[in-house]
């Protein structure tokens, strides 16, 4: 029964942490959120009758329809999967499909997250690897040493639920304790430690931080719509080793009402590489879409060919863009980086295919995408910024036109607006005078070992060229983004014991590409003592006489998959 129930419920990704990002960055920093004026212990009830019969005989309501634990948490459709999971599987909840996808809509819908909220951890749903802006070591050691700081502030829940999640961790899990949750144990004469424990500072700093009454829900709750999506879209975006992409989709609503079906088409590389695709998809709590996507069949299959692509964006509030991440992968680790804009009759622009132009350039071609595009353009119908002078147009359709430009010796550094008569697109490209350095993306990553029984987990490394900008230093707001730039990749070794040898053993790096091939799961009789391939390695990537590098652990495979993707197909 409950394969069958978990099978059912659609388009929501869960992971206890996060798969390789495809960009490097940092996450928001996370601040409280505005509390509201209601009191921490009030509830929202739970109105849904289905819900109310199905769990209210573990959850009983009181007068109010308040629900213990349920009424007074919130999180992502991801979240409200995962416990309803842990119901199936540990407390013998019984649902058909069509209920369990019910419920699932309705917890999403009520008790979700603003799109504020949102926001703060899209990176958790959205499986990418980054590194976490954590407040200080305590909270780290207790939180983060397990999971990701986002699967906990995914949740926004009541001070004294926050204190049953503790001692549910404490029940489930007791070596967290002793590991994570109290002080590290004293040495020599020290004494015990002083002060709040790990546990007690992380959870301090999150009920501050997902506090269960917000103004930002309380707002979302009071103008949340039925998305009105049907029509045509235009894609941009970025997919890590192949360069930026542009495109169309068209969306329809489903049969029956409740999601929408979709079409897709996308090209980059200039047109060297399409992707074409058919899909449905789920928006849950007004914003959040959640698609699957089957690619046409067509071109070679590698590991980093898609057959399935999985959509996680968020819808704005004026409901005329998305933005988010589409993936796939054993371990969701290939994607794309993807903004959608509502098409409208009006002229349009959504990206240029040259992310940089240096100073001193003379006849460099540049195309400009867009939707609607007018005709008969002559060049001075064609902005591209100050500094820049476009000599001629070299070809023009609706949805692109390309131009032959020159860049002045002394323009000044820094990214342009593009204009085509009144259509613009702000920070469409940058121009730059020289590289000053180079960053290897992801920075940080994870690559799994595998085989036969176990799949493989790559990584898609991208070097992406700097430029300091004005204040003249590297790794500051100001930096000049010139795009990724085409480096030559090999592995080095990333000293952590005597006799290191992980180069030999971990697996290879294609020297072009990028790509990182992970080797089989061993035991490696080739190695000493016959232990398995895994290691850590430097990743670096040589441009010019410039070198970047990035730090790549590469581990076992994971043998315990807690989503349970054989019974999600």
């Amino acid at each position: 029964m409950a394969c069958r129930v978990l099978g059912a419920l659609l388009f929501a990704s869960l992971c206890c942490l996060p798969a390789i990002s495809q960009k490097a960055a940092s996450t928001p920093e996370v601040k409280a959120s505005t509390p509201a004026n209601s009191p921490d212990e009030a509830g929202f009830p739970v109105k849904d009758q289905l819900t109310l019969s199905k769990c209210g005989g573990c959850h009983a309501p009181d007068a109010k329809g308040n629900m213990t634990r349920i009424s007074y948490i919130r999180t992502t459709p991801e979240g409200w999967e995962e416990a309803m999971k842990r119901m199936i599987r540990l407390n013998g909840l019984q649902l058909s499909p069509e209920e369990a996808r019910s419920i699932l809509r309705y917890l999403s819908d009520y008790h979700g997250l603003a799109p504020e909220e949102n926001a703060k951890i899209a990176y958790f749903t959205e499986h990418r690897i980054l590194d976490e802006k954590i407040p200080n070591p305590e909270v780290a050691h207790a939180c983060a040493a397990c999971h990701a700081l986002a699967k906990p502030l995914s949740w926004h829940r009541t001070a004294s639920d926050w204190q049953y999640l503790e001692n549910m961790h404490v029940a489930f899990f007791p070596s967290a304790q002793f590991t994570a949750f109290d002080h590290p144990h004293a040495r020599g004469d020290a004494g015990p430690p002083k002060g709040p424990t790990p546990a007690e500072q992380a959870l301090d700093y999150i009920v501050k931080s997902s506090p269960l009454h917000t103004t930002e829900w309380a707002e979302w709750q009071a103008s949340m719509q039925a998305p009105k999506l049907a029509g045509r879209w235009l894609i941009s975006g970025d997919e890590p080793g192949k360069g930026r992409f542009f495109g169309e989709m068209t969306i329809e609503p489903s049969a029956s009402g409740d999601a929408f079906v979709t079409k897709t088409k996308i090209t980059c590389n200039e047109a060297s590489s399409v992707m074409a695709t058919s899909g449905k998809a789920l928006v849950y709590t007004g914003y959040s879409w959640r698609g699957r996507s089957t690619v046409e069949p067509g071109g070679t299959t590698t590991p980093e060919t898609p057959q399935t692509v999985r959509e996680v964006m968020a819808l704005s509030k004026d409901q005329n863009q998305l933005t988010g991440r589409w993936f796939w992968g054993e371990y969701s680790e290939f994607g794309m980086d993807v903004t959608m804009r509502r098409a409208t009759s009006a002229p349009t622009l959504i990206g240029v295919d040259k992310p940089s132009l240096k100073a001193g350039v003379s006849d460099a071609t540049i195309s400009i995408y867009g939707d609607a595009l007018p005709t008969n353009l002559s060049a001075s119908d064609v902005d591209l910024g100050p500094g820049v002078k476009v000599t001629k147009i070299v070809d023009q359709q609706p949805g692109f036109v390309t131009v032959s430009a020159s860049v002045s010796p002394d323009a000044t550094p820094g990214n342009r607006m593009v204009t085509v008569k009144s259509a613009t697109l702000p920070a469409a490209y940058a121009v730059y005078d020289h590289i000053d350095f180079l960053k290897v993306t992801p920075t940080t990553s994870i690559a799994h070992l595998g085989g036969a029984p176990h799949p493989k987990g790559y990584v898609q490394f991208e070097t992406i060229a700097f430029n300091n900008g004005p204040d003249g230093k590297p790794n500051t707001a100001d930096d000049i983004d010139l795009g990724p730039v085409p480096a030559t990749y090999k592995m080095e070794e990333f000293v952590a014991s005597y006799g290191d040898d992980d180069t030999d053993f971990v697996g290879a790096v294609d020297a072009k590409t990028g790509l990182f091939t992970p080797a089989s799961d061993g035991p490696d009789p080739k190695r000493k003592s016959m232990r398995n391939n895994y290691g850590d390695v430097w990743i670096t990537a040589t441009y010019e006489a410039f070198k970047g590098r990035s730090y790549l652990v590469v581990a076992v495979p994971q043998y315990v998959s807690w989503d349970q993707p054989e019974v999600a197909q």
